[in-house]
């Protein structure tokens, strides 16, 4: 195993240069981010009005989150590769346009289609929402050095508590307690995604290639590969998946990405938890969501910050990384406590922790997919891991459904359990994956890292 050269280790010393378009990419990021979770939160915030109307069992509500989930899980593979071979520019497009067509769609079902109209709606809209983060976090990669990394990514990946928040709040102005209007709620981010994709195109290229970017700001955001100057543009050559697949980095940051089943079973079945446990109507469940979000995005933007705190102190990479990950993980721990009490709002609380949490975690997470991978492998991994996580969430939906209609609320208990301590148990298995956050280069051998 040879020694990682100073291109793979961040330069902490380094001045930020006046030049700033790097934040001009990054909104951008968050704005999509934010639209990609408004739309797949949307349901969740509906489940329990759709659920009178369709006359949907537990069951029924899982398998529909199960068609999202599958068709993340192969999206994850799909687009990844994609975006790896053309480039977040054209594949970022293609991948929010699908999303906000079928996301749309969702207000053309009636209850006389049945349940399969919605499971294919949401399979449409999950293939397609598995393009952002192997896009975003790419683009990340290619606009900003490592030590700012996790910042950037706590960032955009706050978007998706912002769209989850305005979800609540666009269901509880359009849709009344009967249920009225519900088909409007699915209609709201249509114009959003047209916009954004027309911006996109417009102003992205990459940072070597960008007019606007200042000679000392690309000098600034390629300081991890020569000291501070600029190189060539990486190889036009991409590596697959199937490449990637075989080693333990990717197998570290795919377990770590397990997790994704726990969030996900916050974002789609709290509000079945909140009518079942406390027996909250639309406008209730939309103020408690309200509040797990705000929180949740709190824990984004200072989970990024944990791990560039740790490294501007003089942290080697593999320890700011994974102390800040032990931080999140024990965040998450109390909300084991969700169905032990009888105040619907401190359980809210607890969730809202929790959320925060995850959200800490995986801006940390992502940002190691960077770590230890070559640029242009950086998106096939994420959509490695981004699959992973949607099998595991499918495998929860499949067991969750089942139970709470065999036994009811208690199911409940049981997920909260799991939820709350899953991240340290995860954790543990992917310190012994990848002890010393060993990074691998352009050919895929294995270097370590320096600092």
């Amino acid at each position: 195993m040879e020694t990682q050269n100073i291109s793979q280790a961040p330069k902490v010393g380094v001045e930020k240069p006046a030049g700033k378009y790097r934040y001009r990419i990054l909104a951008m990021l968050f704005a999509a981010t934010t639209i990609n979770y408004m739309d797949r939160s949307i349901i969740g915030v509906l489940a329990p009005t759709l659920e009178d109307i369709f006359n949907w069992t537990k069951t029924d509500y899982a398998n529909i989150n199960i068609a999202f989930k599958a068709a993340y899980a192969i999206g994850m593979l799909t687009m990844g590769g994609i975006i790896d071979k053309f480039g977040t520019r054209i594949g970022y497009s293609v991948s929010i346009a699908i999303w906000s067509t079928f996301g749309m769609l969702h207000a053309l079902l009636r209850p006389a289609f049945g349940m399969i109209a919605f499971m294919g709606a949401r399979f449409g809209l999950g293939f397609g929402e598995a393009g952002n983060f192997p896009a975003a976090v790419k683009t990340v990669a290619e606009w900003f050095p490592k030590k700012d990394r996790a910042f950037a990514t706590g960032i955009f990946n706050a978007g998706s508590n912002v769209g989850a928040i305005l979800a609540p709040i666009a269901v509880a102005a359009i849709v009344m307690e009967d249920g009225t209007n519900w088909q409007y709620a699915f209609l709201v981010t249509g114009a959003f995604s047209a916009l954004w994709v027309i911006s996109w195109l417009k102003m992205y290229k990459k940072p070597e290639e960008h007019p606007k970017v200042s000679k000392e700001e690309l000098e600034y955001i390629l300081q991890d590969q020569t000291d501070g100057k600029a190189t060539e543009e990486e190889p036009a050559t991409k590596l697959s998946w199937a490449k990637v697949l075989p080693l333990r980095q990717t197998w570290a940051f795919g377990i770590g990405k397990m997790t994704d089943a726990v969030w996900y079973f916050f974002m789609f079945w709290s509000g079945m938890f909140f009518k079942d446990t406390f027996g909250f109507e639309i406008k209730e469940l939309g103020a408690a969501l309200v509040l797990i979000y705000i929180v949740a995005d709190f824990g984004s933007i200072g989970g990024g910050y944990l791990s560039k705190f740790f490294i501007e102190r003089g942290w080697k990479l593999n320890a700011a990384r994974k102390t800040s990950l032990l931080i999140c993980a024990l965040c998450i721990v109390p909300v084991v406590f969700a169905t032990l009490t009888d105040n619907p709002w401190i359980a809210a609380l607890l969730i809202a922790i929790a959320s925060g949490g995850h959200q800490a975690w995986s801006a940390n997470l992502f940002t190691m997919a960077s770590d230890v991978m070559p640029k242009k492998a950086t998106a096939s991994v994420v959509g490695i891991g981004g699959m992973i996580g949607a099998v595991t969430g499918m495998a929860v939906d499949f067991a969750l459904g089942k139970y709470l209609d065999g036994v009811g609320s208690d199911a409940y208990f049981w997920m909260f359990l799991v939820a709350g301590s899953a991240y340290l148990v995860i954790l543990l298995i992917m310190h012994l994956i990848n002890p010393r956050l060993t990074a691998v280069d352009e050919n895929l051998n294995e270097v370590e890292q320096v600092v």
